[in-house]
């Protein structure tokens, strides 16, 4: 056998297992998907491959979820995405800012808050979660949006992100801008921001992930059903006493499928988001 057939063959073999790892990574989310569109008695009757074989397809899942009134479903979808978007909107903003304000703009104390930033993305969640909720209860915001969008806007991962990208943009740019006249601010937004698309997207993605699938902060300050968010809502679903399975499964999809467009569309600048800024995973 030839040199080339063996590289032939051994791509053809390194695809093979790449296309079976992919779809053992995604067998659950094919169940799901499949278990969604089943009738509820046969969603645990077929098990091994047959069970990823809708036989009897059919949308009451999705129309129960969606159409009764026992399940507030579509406010719940509303909710998270209301309140993901403004996060995701004004941390992109502000981030970005601040971000461009430490690493371009230099001023007394600008590496120390940079130390500071950074101290505090090792900090888990966990740890300031109880005086974060006397903070939004003194504000009274518990059941308010703001309490599920105010603190999650400056984010220490997001600034340093922005930060890691800056750094490769020349100050060559920045500083015919100027020579122009320019002030900070236009050239920011007309010089650094088109040049940062895909920190931007990188950002947006990560951070719509992040807060998309919380359900600790939502479930202690949304306790009431007109703010409850869709993961919350979820989990309520599991509490009743006939629990159906089939319109679990429905919901569980329907909120995969925002982030997994957000992947679809903007994979491109994710991938160039994180190369350039240095952040490896």
């Amino acid at each position: 056998m030839s040199v080339s057939w063996k590289k032939r063959v051994n791509k053809i073999g390194i695809s093979i297992v790449i296309v079976l790892l992919g779809l053992l990574f995604i067998s659950p989310l094919l169940w799901m998907v499949v278990a969604s569109i089943k009738p509820e008695t046969l969603i645990f009757k077929d098990m091994g491959l047959q069970s990823f074989l809708p036989k009897q397809a059919t949308f009451d899942n999705y129309l129960a979820i969606l159409f009764t009134d026992s399940v507030n479903f579509l406010k719940y979808l509303w909710n998270s995405l209301f309140s993901v978007g403004m996060i995701v909107l004004l941390g992109t903003i502000v981030n970005s800012l601040c971000a461009y304000a430490l690493v371009k703009l230099k001023f007394p104390g600008s590496g120390f808050i940079l130390v500071v930033i950074i101290a505090l993305y090792v900090v888990p969640f966990e740890s300031v979660l109880i005086p974060l909720y006397v903070v939004v209860n003194s504000f009274g915001w518990i059941n308010e949006f703001p309490s599920l969008i105010v603190p999650f806007i400056a984010e220490a991962f997001s600034i340093f992100l922005f930060i890691q990208f800056f750094k490769g943009i020349p100050n060559e740019l920045e500083e015919a801008a100027q020579i122009d006249g320019a002030n900070p601010l236009q050239v920011f937004l007309r010089i650094v921001v088109p040049n940062s698309k895909p920190v931007f997207a990188t950002a947006a993605i990560l951070s719509f992930v992040t807060h998309w699938s919380d359900f600790m902060w939502p479930l202690i300050v949304a306790t009431d059903d007109s703010i409850r968010t869709v993961q919350v809502g979820i989990q309520y679903l599991f509490t009743d006493n006939n629990i159906e399975y089939g319109q679990i499964m429905a919901a569980l999809t329907l909120t995969t499928i925002p982030v997994v467009l957000i992947f679809i569309f903007f994979q491109r600048y994710y991938v160039q988001g994180v190369t350039s800024s240095g952040v490896k995973g």
